[in-house]
């Protein structure tokens, strides 16, 4: 709108409509006192800041003696404050236009040019940081839309109840036969509460160079220990069970993922720190939000239960043909769980390859939806239960190179006690050495060594002169959690080692996870002997710096790592023969 408009064209300039409101810094439209643009102390505020440059421009004409129009022209001027007088048409340029002297007041001063531009900046930036604020909010929002997707379960004390970067991870991670979200109707069993269908658990080295993901067979006959779960009534104890299914230690009777988490540390030895668990749907969420994963087939393949249908080669898949993929259990091998176990492994190698390829880290849109996927699919301890633990969970697992990842199965061989082999039983001859390794971090694959200044200061002290078995000295505490274990490694030591200057300390302040002994500068011949003895690995050897008096005793800690007296703390160097190996970084086509 301008001033012809709302008949003020005679005298005004439609540019001095618009005035700055300092209280808003907009500008805005005033036309006179009534016209509503501004507050009343804006308005005041104004008036009283411009009258003195009117009333100054006015006393000019009429001290020069200038015509009627202009003197009511400068009356107007006078009554809308903020508005100047405009030339009449034909009034000659220079000094005065009315005959007199200019005044300074007559006239509007053309800005600087630095306050435009300063002014500019600061307009900018304004815009600018409420960009910034916008997107803060939005991705805040987002952040805790992704925290409100997590499905979590208190564990009831299993577990480590947290994890440390400079310590070795156990996750558990397991695959439910549940019949949950859209289109699953059809699979698993009807009844099912969601039991240990597939179950992996993934132990991360102390120092991330390596990974091993062992599978625990579903129909692997074990003890289930008593379980400690929370209701909404309170906490309760599910009793334990003598060989039964593996797969039954969740779900069957009210057991939760702690149950599976118990009885996987019954069974290897090692204390697991956090489950994460899936049903059919995260397969299919997950697979398709990175654009599939690439599998290799030996043979064409027509699985009518599972509907998996590919010809040989290569194929990229997800959704439902990854669901059916993983499922199958008449497509490859001999048509057992075993063969369908080593199929799953194929396939999450190549998941993890993909999650971690640059077509997917580089994706904002493909990180986003798997972030969407994964959140929604996935069902975590409250000891992880939020995004910024998950993340931290993640950037710490992301340290392996895919290279150093491998697959295995828990050694297994049939059940001795079945005439029709449908079960199978833990193989110890090989399966004790498999969980020593993990225990120790020492991977299935070759991995080139971090030079490291305590392994090195730690492996020298495993040189030098041996003391003779009945000079050695040492005192023998328990942190294995393992009831009897100090006096069964005293009785071993005298008995059959000849370490007659044993005794036994009973528990230890708290369990440790590594077995550990401390001695003194001139205990060094002393340790090396037990060492020697024990099978222990020189991260287990702890020398302090003053010398001990000659008849103080070592101090032997026994941890985790311990089972049994006689049995080599140390891992073996390699696995033993015949154990099943699959690398995350190389792709093998079932067959």
């Amino acid at each position: 709108m301008d001033a012809h408009s709302r008949g003020r064209a005679d005298d005004i300039d439609p540019a001095d409509q618009w005035v700055l409101n300092p209280q808003t810094g907009n500008y805005e439209l005033r036309l006179d006192h009534s016209a509503g643009q501004s507050s009343p102390s804006a308005q005041s505020s104004r008036s009283t800041g411009r009258r003195g440059a009117a009333t100054s421009r006015t006393s000019s004409s009429r001290a020069s003696g200038a015509a009627g129009p202009a003197s009511s022209a400068g009356s107007r001027t006078a009554g809308v404050p903020g508005q100047r007088r405009r030339r009449a048409p034909g009034a000659p340029d220079g000094p005065g236009r009315g005959g007199g002297t200019p005044s300074a007041a007559g006239r509007r001063k053309r800005k600087p040019e630095k306050s435009r531009k300063k002014k500019a900046l600061m307009w900018t930036s304004g815009a600018t940081a409420g960009a910034v604020v916008a997107l803060a909010i939005t991705a805040f929002a987002y952040y805790e839309h992704l925290n409100g997707n997590i499905s979590t379960v208190d564990i009831a004390g299993a577990g480590s109840g947290g994890f440390k970067k400079d310590q070795a991870i156990n996750i558990l991670v397991i695959g439910t036969d549940k019949r949950t979200g859209d289109g699953n109707e059809g699979y698993g069993d009807k009844n099912s509460a969601g039991h240990a269908d597939t179950t992996i658990l993934f132990h991360v080295s102390k120092d991330r160079t390596n990974a091993t993901a062992m599978s625990i067979p579903r129909d692997l006959m074990t003890d289930i220990p008593d379980c400690e779960t929370k209701t909404s009534d309170g906490t309760k104890v599910i009793p334990g069970e003598q060989r039964v299914r593996f797969n039954t230690s969740l779900g069957q009777a009210g057991r939760d993922p702690g149950c599976t988490m118990r009885t996987v540390k019954e069974i290897t030895g090692l204390t697991v720190d956090h489950f994460m668990m899936a049903d059919f749907n995260a397969v299919k969420t997950l697979t398709t939000a990175i654009g599939g994963v690439e599998v290799c087939v030996a043979k064409d393949v027509d699985d009518k239960r599972s509907k998996l249908k590919l010809t040989k080669g290569k194929h990229v898949i997800e959704g439902e043909d990854a669901l059916a993929f993983v499922r199958t259990r008449h497509a490859f091998g001999n048509e057992s769980d075993l063969d369908r176990i080593k199929t799953q492994q194929q396939f999450l190698g190549s998941m993890i390859r993909k999650m971690k390829s640059s077509e997917t880290l580089t994706s904002p849109s493909k990180m986003l939806d798997l972030a969407e996927a994964a959140t929604e699919a996935l069902t975590v301890d409250t000891g992880i239960g939020s995004i910024k633990k998950l993340q931290d969970l993640g950037s710490e697992l992301a340290k392996v190179n895919p290279k150093n990842i491998t697959f295995t199965t828990l050694p297994v061989v049939d059940n001795p006690a079945e005439t029709v082999k449908a079960t199978v039983v833990v193989n110890q001859e090989k399966a004790q050495p498999l969980f020593s390794m993990m225990q120790n971090d020492i991977s299935l694959t070759e991995v080139k060594k971090k030079e490291k200044d305590a392994k090195s200061a730690q492996a020298a002290l495993l040189k030098g002169a041996r003391a003779d078995a009945s000079e050695v000295r040492v005192d023998v505490y328990n942190g294995s959690g393992r009831t009897g274990g100090a006096q069964a490694t005293i009785n071993w030591l005298q008995n059959d080692q000849g370490v007659l200057k044993s005794s036994n300390k009973s528990n230890a302040p708290q369990e440790i996870d590594r077995t550990t002994l401390e001695f003194a500068p001139n205990q060094a011949d002393q340790a090396r002997k037990l060492a020697d003895l024990m099978g222990l690995p020189a991260t287990a050897l702890k020398q302090g710096t003053a010398d001990a008096g000659e008849t103080e005793p070592m101090k032997l800690t026994l941890g985790g790592d311990f089972k049994g007296a006689g049995v080599p703390i140390a891992g073996p160097a390699k696995a033993p023969d015949g154990v099943q190996k699959v690398v995350a970084d190389k792709q093998v086509c079932a067959e």
